[in-house]
């Protein structure tokens, strides 16, 4: 954190025995090592707490994200199980519906050699410059 040095430390060292005095230098000493100590419990209560929180929302973020998955999970399983119950089997009576449920008009309804004609002379057509 701080780059200091012997001389450094030394030399805070002199001028703190000058300016206090040699009767008073132990307790300043005292005194600023208690306070130092608590600077530096209260960062790493701090600090630990914030990580504590941090890896309590991970925790958290985790467990959604697994709740989640869980439940697309049953619902896709839902979806496999009513199509499967759902979609009768396949019969030649049933795929040809009458006319008139279809909601047929009037008009006559193209056969499919016809239908198969419409759709290629409108792919044929290109633009013209």
């Amino acid at each position: 954190m701080f780059d200091i040095g012997f001389s450094e430390l030394l030399l805070v060292g002199v001028v703190a025995l000058i300016v206090l005095g040699p009767e008073r230098l132990p307790g300043a000493a005292r005194t600023a090592g208690l306070w130092i100590g608590r600077l530096k419990r209260s960062f790493q209560s701090l600090k630990s707490e914030v990580e504590r929180e941090i890896g309590a929302e991970e925790i958290r973020r985790q467990l959604h994200n697994e709740r989640i998955l869980e439940l697309e999970r049953e619902m896709k399983e839902m979806r496999e199980s009513i199509n499967l119950s759902a979609s009768p089997p396949a019969s030649p009576s049933n795929t040809a519906e009458p006319a008139h449920e279809q909601g047929a008009s009037s008009e006559p309804q193209p056969t499919s050699a016809q239908s198969d004609a419409i759709a290629t002379s409108r792919t044929d057509k290109t633009p013209e410059p």
